[in-house]
């Protein structure tokens, strides 16, 4: 595993930075949003202007990266989201917050997809697995890290704010002072959304409403943590005991999936998504209640994506695999920025109990498409679906998918596999 490990060190130490500092970003702008007196629609556009910035940055950054190069692309982007940072205490205002957030978004979709392109570049078949798999763990311990960050000051403090900066910034020094090669150009490929609609209905649409309803989730929970009584400190700790129950149980109900039709996985999921989301909603649950079921309620509301999307990867052929990658990341990025906006308009007329409202109506609508699909299509066979890979479908914002080490039997066979069954 050092073998392995050692050239990727720098990459793996730049992306804890980033992700840390940008998670404690991420988590006080609503909180000290709230304490600005900003509206939960204002915090709402916060989320889709991010998400919106996102998908933008999903597209054009592999140009950007084509023009500058790697290193020169990252220590840009790294620039821009440090010193964005510093505009939101600076400048405390809604519309100056909601287009930092964009540009935000932007920067961080190029990091991601820079690192992750390098690590997969330098991962080889055999050990493919294993780096993703830790860059993963990485993903997710320095986003919980990030969020309890929050509790070191107050946040209506610069601390806070100076401290998201430094760690972004702290984030060039390891890439920028690697002895590893820069992975070759990225490519540019072509995207048919229709055409991966045909092949995987539920996969690119159990990602766009997943989408919908947990981007107003990471957007507004906040709000609703505050408005349930929690303190700030409080909400970062109901944050973060969620992700890590999100974390704990995607790699079981992964291989859950790998053994049963991924469709009933993800369709009994959203059961559990939808019960859990009106019992959190509506019970009168005190604020040290609600610490305690934070767990459960991640595990229930985090897990969708990866099911979705592996059930997405299962119905291409491993030719198709980079652009159903990317019909996934867009159609959850899309629901990601309609989410917030709808969520945070309820809220703002009916009150906290709207988001879990919204979420569950999403995974109810979610689980009934799911149903009309299992009757008009058969699940594939087990020889064509993909062993569950974490690193490929873990929603945490990857924006590249390793490439499959399963080779393809014929091209006849791989167009065989792609095409639409006859009962679409």
């Amino acid at each position: 595993m050092t073998k392995t490990l050692a050239p990727l060190a720098s990459l793996l130490l730049g992306i804890s930075f980033l992700l840390s500092g940008n998670s404690l970003l991420g988590t006080v702008l609503p909180l000290r949003g709230l304490s600005e007196h900003f509206s939960p629609i204002v915090i709402g556009l916060m989320g889709s202007s991010y998400n919106a910035g996102f998908v933008l940055g999903c597209l054009a950054c592999p140009f950007l990266i084509q023009r500058a190069g790697h290193i020169r692309a990252y220590s840009t982007l790294v620039s821009l989201a440090a010193a964005t940072t510093l505009i939101h205490p600076i400048i405390v205002d809604p519309t100056v917050w909601i287009l930092a957030r964009a540009i935000t978004g932007f920067s961080l979709a190029g990091l991601y997809l820079i690192v992750e392109s390098w690590l997969n570049d330098k991962a080889s078949n055999e050990n493919r697995g294993l780096v993703m798999s830790i860059y993963i763990v990485v993903n997710f311990s320095m986003t919980t890290v990030g969020q309890l960050m929050v509790l070191l000051a107050p946040i209506q403090h610069f601390e806070l704010f100076a401290a998201a900066s430094i760690l972004v910034s702290l984030a060039v020094v390891p890439v920028a002072l690697t002895t590893s090669a820069q992975p070759a150009p990225i490519a540019i490929v072509e995207f048919r959304p229709l055409r991966l609609f045909k092949i995987a209905p539920v996969g690119l649409m159990g990602t766009f409403m997943i989408g919908v309803a947990n981007g107003a989730y990471w957007s507004l929970l906040p709000v609703f943590a505050i408005a349930r009584g929690l303190t700030s400190n409080g909400a970062a700790v109901f944050l973060s005991i969620a992700a890590i129950g999100g974390a704990l149980a995607q790699w079981p109900i992964g291989r859950l999936s790998d053994r049963l039709d991924r469709r009933l996985v993800l369709g009994v999921g959203m059961i559990g998504a939808t019960v859990m989301s009106l019992l959190v909603g509506f019970l009168p649950l005190s604020p040290n209640a609600l610490l305690a079921i934070s767990f459960v309620l991640g595990a229930a509301v985090l897990t969708g994506y990866s099911v979705a999307a592996a059930h997405a990867y299962d119905r291409c052929s491993r030719s198709e695999y980079v652009e159903m990658a990317t019909g996934v990341l867009l159609a959850n990025g899309t629901g990601a920025i309609i989410g917030p906006l709808i969520a945070s308009y309820g809220m703002e007329a009916w009150g906290e109990t709207i988001l879990f409202v919204h979420m569950a109506v999403i995974y109810t609508l979610l689980g009934l498409f799911i149903a009309v699909r299992w009757f008009l299509r058969a699940p594939p066979a087990a020889d064509e679906k993909e062993k569950f890979d974490l690193g490929a479908t873990a929603p945490v914002g990857t924006v590249i998918v390793p490439v499959s080490p399963r080779p393809e039997a014929s091209d006849e066979a791989a167009t065989d596999k792609a095409a639409p069954s006859p009962a679409n």
